[in-house]
């Protein structure tokens, strides 16, 4: 029993698990833009699959509620008085 608990702590463990979120984060994004009906382009959805940082993809994740266009996840979005 120890060494399995050990291995959790190994850090080849935690990347899997950070990998497996990175994951499911690219896969969320590309669920929200597909029920609101926006097309992903190939290059687009290749970059959100590719992308590995929690930080990134959170702000994408939150963006991609707001877009009319996938590529507009990768600007910043506009201020209010820009319109």
């Amino acid at each position: 029993m120890r060494n399995i608990q050990y291995f959790w702590r190994h850090p080849l463990a935690e990347q899997v698990r950070a990998e497996g979120r990175a994951e499911g984060w690219a896969e969320a994004i590309l669920r929200v833009l597909q029920l609101r009906q926006i097309d992903v382009p190939t290059p687009t959805r290749d970059r959100i699959l590719a992308s590995t940082d929690p930080d990134e993809l959170a702000t994408w994740l939150d963006r991609s509620h707001e877009i009319a266009d996938a590529r507009e996840l990768f600007t910043a979005p506009r201020c209010p008085d820009e319109r």
